[in-house]
């Protein structure tokens, strides 16, 4: 019996350290901050174009991929998070509604989710939405997008 309660209490554990670790990615709102720290790190920016609060593939590949440990640990070494939400019920600055109007309409924008991976100045250098599967297929494809590109211009 006492080693089935010190499994179930690693088991416990490693779960809540698992989502604590997917609850500690930090996704930026301000494209200029994002690509500030994308020339300063290296890393291309992974930019969500999201309707967070109505879009039915949105809210499953933030359930499925984005929200998920292996996708944290991947992110958070690999890419700078941006987040360019457009919700129908959840308040937003006008600031903010402004940016992601214009970034809507600079890459022309035509469906959510659509996920656009960018190097420092805002060039595409690949484009992504979802995909069945979960983070084990998502990561390896997103990989390849970026792979080899130069993120620093």
């Amino acid at each position: 019996m006492k080693g089935l309660t010190k499994l179930a209490a690693l088991a416990a554990l490693s779960v809540v350290t698992a989502v604590s670790f997917a609850g500690d990615l930090k996704w930026e709102t301000d494209a200029n901050k994002a690509m500030a720290l994308s020339k300063k790190t290296g890393k291309p920016i992974l930019a969500d174009f999201t309707g967070s609060d109505w879009c039915g593939w949105c809210i499953r590949l933030h359930k499925e991929v984005f929200d998920t440990p292996s996708f944290a640990k991947w992110a958070s070494s690999k890419v700078i998070l941006l987040e360019l939400d457009y919700p129908q019920s959840k308040p937003q600055s006008a600031e903010l509604k402004k940016q992601n109007a214009g970034l809507a309409q600079k890459y022309k924008i035509e469906g959510y989710p659509t996920i656009l991976f960018l190097n420092a100045s805002g060039k595409v250098l690949g484009q992504y939405g979802y995909d069945s599967g979960g983070p084990s297929k998502w990561i390896p494809n997103a990989e390849k997008l970026i792979a080899g590109k130069k993120i620093e211009q």
